[in-house]
């Protein structure tokens, strides 16, 4: 089984930058599909960007390409969420998910484990 936490969220301004991160413990990172979702107040969770295991592909929602970065460190088992120019809009809590089948999907359902969440709030 493997064992998500997450890190690094926080109250920023607009236009701050922030950096997740994803700590992946009881297996191998490189055995899965990593993603970041994130769900606002009232709202369901969606897709924010998603990696492959060996971060040769990379995917991006439409509201968060050219802002926002995803990456993977395998020796260490983390995955991380570079979020720059941040937006009211990109507040929510941001979930780490897993999926050991192939594939990358951009969507909730294709990922079996998930960690806590960690929590971004952006405002002046």
């Amino acid at each position: 089984q493997v064992h998500l936490v997450e890190s690094g969220g926080g109250l920023v301004q607009p236009g701050d930058s922030l950096r997740l991160s994803c700590a992946v413990s009881g297996r191998p990172s490189s055995n899965y599909a990593m993603g970041w979702f994130r769900q606002a107040p009232g709202k369901k969770r969606e897709f924010a960007a998603a990696v492959g295991r060996d971060a040769a592909i990379t995917y991006y929602a439409d509201s968060v390409k050219g802002r926002f970065t995803i990456s993977r460190d395998n020796a260490l088992n983390m995955v991380y969420l570079q979020m720059n120019s941040l937006k009211p809009e990109d507040t929510a809590v941001y979930y780490c998910a897993a999926r050991q089948q192939m594939g990358v999907p951009q969507m909730p359902a294709g990922y079996a484990d998930w960690g806590q969440g960690t929590p971004v709030t952006v405002s002046s």
